[in-house]
């Protein structure tokens, strides 16, 4: 916990890809670090999430339910809370390729996660879609 303002430090977001989160494991609700899920990532190696990086392809938008659905090369999952992000606007066209940050609602039957940050990263798609499921890759392999 931050002694000058009395905040818990909440860990950095973890990329994740959906098929992932599809998978993962509820944690007891009273874990110290506010870690929700577990993913495995093998036999031996679990790891804590919370606040995760995602990217995917926009499919679907539903301003009033203040949704979008969006697909990365494992599967769907759904961002909330889409209406209350600062400069989000942009983002939220069918067929954009975004980034997007968040806290885990759900896993299961389809990922939610609800919106912290998102960012279009169309201009450069092609590059960022090839190079994502390597970025989560090497990053799941550092991690402690």
């Amino acid at each position: 916990m931050n002694q000058t303002t009395g905040e818990r430090k909440r860990p950095p977001p973890v990329k994740v890809l959906s098929g992932q989160l599809r998978t993962a494991e509820r944690r007891g609700a009273a874990d110290s670090c506010g870690d929700g899920y577990v993913i495995r990532l093998s036999k031996v190696r679990s790891l804590p999430v919370s606040l995760v990086w995602m990217q995917g392809t926009v499919l679907e938008v539903q301003l009033e339910l203040n949704t979008v659905l969006l697909l990365d090369e494992t599967g769907t999952f759904a961002v909330q809370g889409v209406n209350n992000i600062p400069k989000g606007k942009p983002c939220l066209s069918q067929g954009k390729y975004v980034m997007v940050m968040g806290v885990i609602q759900a896993v299961s039957p389809e990922p939610v996660i609800r919106a912290v940050k998102m960012a279009d990263l169309s201009e450069h798609a092609t590059l960022h879609r090839l190079m994502w499921k390597l970025e989560v890759e090497d990053l799941q392999q550092v991690l402690p």
